[in-house]
């Protein structure tokens, strides 16, 4: 499989007439031939491999069928670095990441982030907020996302998360690990990105 293809079959994900999912969708469409470029100088397998738990859910019954595109390309897996915070960091050792197109992503652009991101098991990301507005859609497994003061509620492959911008979101996983592909639009700078912590914490 190639970088193309799964930026055409991720594009197919975002399939939803929201001024996001339509941007996310030519986005990657515009830069898929971008991305053919890349094969071949993508990470090699045992650089930094996905999370045995996360992958067991990739190749789940229930998860999406990109999923099998995802495990077969060579990706260097590691922690988002959106905030140096130290409870941040923290807080992300659960994470696994990578950013397919945008400031730091292995197709750079500034009009979009774009990329993979989940958690293995037993894990939770905190409140936080940034000027993009922000959707993911889950690919394979399970997570709770909140959103603003509303609580936890669990999602499964197919369901959407959205937060405008600004909007406070966290999410956590229970005995299952989830990945997820997600779409920043607007300003995509973390330079305001702001983490608070657990929620619980903030009680």
């Amino acid at each position: 499989m190639s970088l193309k293809h799964l930026f055409l079959e991720l594009a197919e994900i975002f399939s939803a007439q929201t001024d996001i999912e339509m941007h996310a969708r030519e986005t990657l469409r515009a830069y898929a031939e971008t991305a053919a470029a890349l094969d071949g100088h993508l990470a090699r397998d045992g650089d930094a491999p996905l999370a045995d738990d996360v992958a067991c859910e990739l190749r789940g019954s229930d998860a999406m069928a990109v999923c099998a595109t995802i495990l077969d390309l060579p990706f260097r897996w590691a922690p988002p670095t959106s905030s140096a915070d130290p409870q941040y960091v923290a807080h992300s050792l659960a994470k696994v990441h990578v950013e397919l197109l945008g400031p730091d992503g292995l197709v750079p652009t500034q009009s979009a982030r774009i990329g993979l991101y989940g958690m293995r098991p037993h894990a939770e990301y905190g409140l936080r907020t940034h000027p993009a507005e922000e959707i993911y859609v889950m690919l394979a497994g399970e997570a709770d996302w909140m959103r603003g003061a509303a609580p936890y509620a669990a999602h499964g492959p197919g369901e959407r998360s959205y937060h405008p911008s600004m909007l406070p979101h966290a999410s956590r996983t229970r005995e299952r690990s989830f990945l997820s592909v997600y779409a920043w639009r607007g300003d995509v700078s973390t330079d305001s990105y702001v983490y608070a912590g657990l929620p619980h914490a903030n009680k």
